[in-house]
Parts: C-alpha cells; structure tokens; sequence
C-alpha cells in the first residue's frame, strides 16, 4: 500500500507530519523517536520575531553603553561570530536536527511586521531546513488599523521571506480572515507554495486570586478538524499550492476525511503529547486497515475524492450545511 505523498514539491513517504512544537523537536532525541514512529517531516518549534528583537536590541545596548564608556569599545567586544542567544542556539539545533535524521525538517518562522528579523529565513535555509513554515499571528488591537492593512502585513512578510530564500515556503494561518479564499489567492501570487489550515491562537485566561492575565494551553479536541476539512475542502483545485492540515487531527479517520477532502499533509501535535511518538504508529496502521477495507491502494486515490469540485452536493461545505445542520439537531430533540 503506496501511503506516499508530496509537499511543496517534497516526496513523503506518508502525510503524517509533526507540527510545529517545542516538546516534539526541541530534543533530538525525540525527532528520531518520531522519525522511528513513522514521521514523514517534522516542522521545528518556532523561532518567533520577538526573541531575534530582543536580541537585537541587547546587543545594541551594550555595544553603544561600551562605546560611551572606552575608546577601544569595539576591539574588546566578543566576536560577534561567537555570540549564541536564542536565535543563534535554534539554528544551531535545526542543523544538529537535519544531521540526526533522515525525513526533511522545516523551519519555523513566528512573526508579522515585515523587518531585519526575517532575515533569518535565509539562515534557516543555510542550516540545512528543506523548507520554511511562516506561522504568522497578529491581534489587530488597533483601532486605526483597516483589516486589508492586516492583511497586506500577512502578504509583505511572505513576499519579503520569498525574496532571501530558494527553499519552499508554507503560510499557517488562522480562520479569521473575512475571505479566506481570496487570501489564499493573494498568498499564492505571492509565491507561497502552500497553504496550511489552521493555526490554533491560544487565548490568555484572568487568574481571580492573583488578579493577573496569564497564559492558557488547552490541547487540541478532534471536533476541531472539521474547520480545516472545510476549507480544505473548498480551496482544493482552485489553488496550486500544497494544502496542510493541522488542527484537532487525532486519529486516522480525521487524517483520512482531510486527505480525501485535498489535504496533501496531517499535522499532528496534541495527540502526539498525550500519547507520545508510537501513537503515531498506532494511526498509521489504522489508516492502513481502512483502505485495505475499502479497496484503496494508494494516499493519491482518495486525495481530493470528497473535495467541494468533486462532492455530489458541493453546496454542503457552504450555508446549506447550516440549515440542514440546525434540522438534524431540532429533529434529535423530538426523539
């Protein structure tokens, strides 16, 4: 059975691809685990726009406050090719990561001002990634700001990202933009050379004894993917672009509705925490029997079979879903 898939272009040898995750690829350890488990890539834990700021801007104060206070500041200084901060210790992992394995790895870009910090797309490529994950998330919190200067933003950094690198570049998304499809357009004018659906914003929490805003993980649940299937759904043959889907992917089934819906990869990660690498194992043997069980010999069959342009009823990824939705539940009430 042929589970083989391609993505921006790069032969898998399945569509289950970790997704971007500190625990999952922060060890190297456990990228071979994963690899082991049947891993296809991984996506790196993100290297985001504030830490290579900050770093910036530390580096920046001590070379001026030294320049201030001695004449031979500079002469002193360490070499700045010795200097390891956080975004010189992430490509120096990513490397050590590309040399423990044999799957392709992609970087991880987390930002949205367009700036010196995307530079390091560029540096990432240099380090070994087989491709780029721009994982861009932005709270539009000011008034002044027009959604289609928001989204312009989400198309500069691709554009600016595209320019200093030859290795493929993906844009993760979230669902709140107010036409999905005509952005999905946009980014690939721009070059983008796929699209992933979608990204999980997680939402701070008010803790009532300290009285203070704090962050709030809550893993993943698989009614979440049908998000991504929808969309997934509706955009497959009307782009060029690679189609990933991430999101509440739990088991083999919601991998296999978002392959046959278009999807070209399955990202996993909270299942993944929960269970561990050999979970992975464990899904893919599951996909294997049910395409066995439905005479399916290969990912390229099913890929795209139950997409809105091959669906009997194309209407059913859009309003008309609704209303039947709302029928469906008003009837399990009566009985």
């Amino acid at each position: 059975m042929d589970l083989s898939t391609t993505y921006m272009g790069i032969p898998l040898k399945s569509p289950f691809v970790p997704s971007a995750c500190g625990p999952l690829s922060r060890d190297v350890g456990m990228v071979r685990a994963l690899e082991d488990a049947g891993a296809s890539a991984i996506v790196m834990y993100s290297l985001f726009e504030e830490q290579i700021q900050h770093e910036a801007q530390e580096l920046d104060h001590f070379l001026t406050r030294s320049t201030h206070a001695y004449a031979e500041a500079l002469t002193y200084f360490p070499d700045l090719d010795n200097y390891n901060a956080g975004p010189e210790e992430y490509l120096d992992h990513l490397c050590r990561v590309k040399q423990a394995v044999d799957i392709p790895v992609f970087g991880s870009l987390n930002g949205i001002s367009p700036g010196g910090w995307t530079a390091y797309a560029k540096k990432m490529e240099q380090a070994g990634a087989d491709g780029i994950e721009l994982n861009l998330y932005f709270i539009p919190a000011d008034a002044n700001l027009t959604g289609r200067e928001v989204e312009q933003a989400y198309v500069d950094v691709l554009a600016e990202v595209k320019r200093s690198v030859t290795i493929p570049v993906a844009m993760k998304i979230g669902p709140f933009f107010s036409s999905t499809f005509e952005m999905a357009k946009r980014f690939e004018a721009a070059g983008a050379d796929a699209l992933v659906l979608f990204n999980r914003f997680y939402q701070p929490d008010i803790d009532l004894e300290e009285l203070e805003v704090k962050p709030s993980l809550i893993l993943s649940s698989p009614f979440e993917m049908r998000l991504p299937m929808r969309w997934i759904a509706i955009l497959y043959g009307k782009v060029k672009m690679s189609l990933g889907a991430t999101r509440g992917i739990h088991d083999a089934l919601a991998a296999l509705k978002l392959l046959m819906v278009g999807a070209d990869v399955t990202m996993l990660c909270s299942e993944l925490l929960r269970h561990g690498p050999r979970r992975l194992t464990e899904i893919e043997m599951d996909m294997r029997r049910w395409m066995e069980d439905h005479e399916y010999d290969s990912v390229g069959m099913l890929k795209g079979s139950m997409s809105q342009i091959n669906c009997a009823e194309p209407a059913a990824f859009e309003r008309a879903n609704y209303m039947k939705t709302l029928q469906s539940y008003e009837r399990y009430r009566v009985a």
